[in-house]
Parts: C-alpha cells; structure tokens; sequence
C-alpha cells in the first residue's frame, strides 16, 4: 500500500476508532460514574493524571519519529536500526529512574493531597501502584507508535487502536455488569494496554524493515540524540503542566468532586482534540519529504489539511456550543451543569490550533524544538501560577480559565515561529482558512443557537433530532465554503468512490 493510500486509510481507521472511543466513552462514564460513586471517579482520574505527569520518556518518543522519518527518505535502514538501538539504551536508564520517582513520590501522598479523606487517600494509593507499576512496564513499548508512523504504517497503527478500545470497551461492560468496582476498572485499562503495546510490537517486526542494533554506540549520534530529545523533554514536561497538574491543583484546593468535574470536561476536550487531529501526525514523513528530498514549502498542504480539520473541529465545537449543555445533563446528570462552561472553554483554543498541526510537523522536521519549547516554557508556568490562583479563589471554573489562557499563549507562540523561524506565511494560512469559511461558520452558530432556544431536550430521542438538525444546518452552511476538492472529497466520502 503506497503512502497516500496509507494515509487514506488510516485516517478512515482513525475516525472509526475515535468513534468506538467516544462512543463507548459516552456509555460507559455515566454508567461508572453511577456503579462507583462521583468520589471515586474523582480519584480514577486523579490516579491516571498523577501517574502521566511522571511518565515521561524524555523526548524520545519524538525524537524516534523525526530521526527515522528523515533516515527514511534518505533510504538509510542501517542510520534506522542504528539510530533505534542508541534509543533502547537510553529507554533503559529512563525505566530505572521512573521506577525510582514514582516510589518516592508515594511516600508523600497524604501530605500532597490534603482535600481527601483518610479513606479516599488509602483507595488512592492502591489504583496508584497498579498505574505506576503499568507505566514502568510499558515504557519501552513508546518507540513502537514511532516506528510504524515514521514507516508510514497508518492502517497497522489504527488497527491495534481499535484493538485497544474494543477491548477496553468489552471487558469494562463486562465487569460493570458484574458489579467490580475502582480497582479492577484500573485493571482492565492496564492489560488492554498492554496487550496493543504487544500488537503494535509485532507489527513493527512484520510490516517494517526494522531491526534494531542494541550493540550500536556513537558518541555524536548520541549528543545528536540527546540534543534533539532533551527540547522535546522540556516540551513534554510543559504539557503535563496543563492537564496533569490541574486535578492535583484541584485535589489540594477543593477535593475529588471537583476533580470528577475536571475530568469530565477534560474527555470532551480530549474527543475534540481526537477529531481533529487524527490525520495530522500521519504528514510527519510527508512534511519531510518535502523540506527535505523536494526542498519546497509546506504551506499548500498546511491549508490543504488545514482547512479539512477545520471543518472538522468547527462541527464539534460549535454543535457543543448550541446543545452541549442538554448533552451534559442527560449524559451524566444535573449534578455536573458546571462542565458545560468548563468544557467550553477547555476546547475554544482548539479551533484555532489543531488546523496548524501541520506546521507543529514541520517544527519536528526542521529541528526547532528549542523554539517550540520556549513557548511550551512560558504555557506551563502561566498555568500553573494562573491556576493556583484562580481555582484558590474559583475552584474548578478557575482552573479551566487558566487553561484556556495558557493554550492561546501556545497558539500565538507556534504562529510566531511559524512566520518568524519556519518563513510560513502565516496570514495567508489563516486568510485561506479562517477568513473563507469563517462567514459560514458564524450563521451554523446563530442559526444553531436558534434552534436550541425553541426545542427543548427533555429525553435522548429530543436530543438526536435537535443533533440531526444541527448537523443539516452546519453541512448546508458549509458547503457555500467548500473548494473543489473538497466537494470531492466529501463527495468521495459519501459515496465510497475513489478519485479518478
């Protein structure tokens, strides 16, 4: 299968396995919300969030994708095995050092987490040590997604993600059905885990030329490495400011309730963020045969996909924005209204991020991590000294402002580098994008927000007719935005034809 049909593909497989997610997510979180009690799913995901701020591979998982991306259209397999065996040393050292981190980080619990109670602080410290002991085990599976992104092996990848959710999604219902509780729903997600980490292994070995030199050592390799890893680490660590800290921020100031809140509005905005960005780290190898085999610009395909994901994202973010808040009470009750605001303002930023991923792509390629990590610097520190502030004073609604702040600081930054760094023109990015299907974007709003003042969603059937309508109303205001080629993509799509 050649790389455009990969691409195709997987991006086909992607929504399809976004949507055994979000569908499943949508059944099952109310239904565990109600078997193990709001508290508990507080402290499900508090567990999940602590355990992913330490869980860091130090930028190599990045510096996998670029380095054998950019071997690769050189057509250097040995520079691939070579490159991969200085990369399993150094995942070595890093298993040790987490095992170490994490240990000491349990000690301290009860002195971190001073909102909860005696009874929740012990329950917490079990699903902690089956979460840790997870992540040191599956550290050195990372590489793998890598590897076969790097190789071009899209519909390999999204297959095992499939693979994944099924399984998460069969085994939950399964055991929700038998009455477990917190503890084997941890479970559940550790061995599901695992179990695609081991598919993704062997798809490596099977679809791809790789085999990786554990006896190689280069010292300026290695510095080369480490170079490009340790921006990148920098960049991971400032991500984990956003997301990961703000339930321990939320856990010393106001309890597992709020932090059950948080965690709802942080799986919408995960779906969103899913959507939208599901094709955009399939143009990684893409973007570097372009920079570097055909010495061209990346801003054609920048708005090409672009302006794909911006219909996408602008489908899911103004569709929440007219009947998200019925969403929210029907889904999981009138005792989290308070998502509504919070997930509004956690997935805002998005619509002006996710159609720039590929100009993120192009930052990898071209080696100005150093750049990306300054922004990512400034991002973290704001919100961790905006969100301490704000949810002292605000609890969890002060939390989520000081999020959304934080991610347009990061949009205005990577533009910046955009234009200043990468030469991309941004204006005419945001010209070709933004300002051709912004007008049509706006009456899907009004007319949208309309709609839902004089229907009223009392029950679920209500609520899909209130969906159904409001997806006619996006599609036909949308379409006087459409290019060619989108009308026959979209048209393709629909039909289940293939181009000419």
């Amino acid at each position: 299968m050649d790389s455009s049909s990969q691409i195709k593909t997987g991006a086909i497989l992607s929504y399809i396995s976004i949507g055994i997610n979000v569908l499943s997510g949508l059944i099952y979180t109310p239904w565990m919300i109600h078997s193990i009690g709001k508290e508990d799913y507080g402290l499900f995901t508090l567990a999940l969030s602590v355990i992913s701020l330490f869980v860091f591979d130090f930028g190599l998982s990045s510096a996998v994708t670029r380095f054998v991306s950019n071997y690769l259209a050189e057509n250097r397999q040995d520079k691939v095995n070579n490159c991969l065996g200085l990369v399993y040393r150094l995942y070595f050292i890093i298993d040790i050092f987490l095992f170490l981190l994490l240990s000491g980080v349990y000690l301290f619990i009860p002195g971190i987490y001073k909102e909860l109670t005696p009874e929740e602080i012990e329950k917490f410290k079990v699903i902690y040590i089956m979460a840790a002991s997870f992540s040191v085990v599956s550290l050195p599976f990372i590489p793998v997604n890598g590897i076969l992104t790097a190789n071009e092996k899209f519909t390999q990848i999204k297959l095992c993600d499939i693979l994944h959710k099924v399984l998460v999604v069969s085994t939950m219902t399964i055991v929700l059905l038998l009455g477990y509780g917190l503890y084997t729903l941890v479970m559940v997600n550790i061995w599901s885990g695992l179990i695609a980490f081991v598919a993704k292994s062997w798809c490596v070995f099977k679809y791809t030329k790789t085999t990786i030199n554990i006896s190689y050592f280069n010292k300026n390799e290695l510095k080369e490495l480490l170079g490009f890893s340790g921006w990148a680490t920098i960049i991971s660590l400032c991500k984990r400011l956003i997301f990961t800290i703000s339930p321990t921020i939320l856990g010393f100031f106001c309890g597992s309730a709020s932090i059950a809140v948080f965690g709802i509005a942080n799986a919408i905005e995960g779906y969103v963020f899913y959507f939208a960005d599901a094709i955009s780290g399939m143009f990684l190898p893409r973007v570097s045969r372009v920079l570097i085999k055909e010495n061209g610009s990346i801003l054609p395909l920048m708005i090409k996909v672009g302006r794909i994901q911006l219909f996408i994202v602008s489908a899911i973010i103004i569709g929440f924005i007219c009947i998200g808040n019925d969403f929210i009470n029907l889904w999981v009750g009138e005792q989290f209204n308070g998502c509504y605001i919070c997930i509004i303002l956690l997935i805002i930023p998005s619509f002006f991020q996710l159609p720039q991923e590929v100009g993120t792509q192009a930052i990898i390629v071209q080696n100005k991590v150093k750049e990306q990590a300054m922004v990512f610097i400034v991002m973290g520190l704001i919100n961790i000294l905006l969100g301490i502030f704000l949810t002292w004073q605000f609890g969890v609604l002060g939390m989520c402002v000081s999020v959304s702040i934080s991610f347009f600081l990061r949009t205005i930054g990577l533009d910046l580098i955009f234009y200043k760094i990468l030469k991309i023109d941004i204006f005419s990015f945001f010209r070709k994008t933004f300002g051709n299907i912004g007008v049509s974007l706006i009456f899907s709003l009004i007319i949208g927000v309309g709609m839902n003042h004089f229907i009223i969603s009392t029950n679920w059937l209500i609520f899909l007719v209130k969906v159904s309508l409001f997806i006619a109303i996006f599609c036909i205001c949308s379409s006087f935005a459409l290019n060619d080629y989108e009308k026959d993509l979209f048209k393709r799509i629909i039909c289940l034809k293939k181009s000419k």
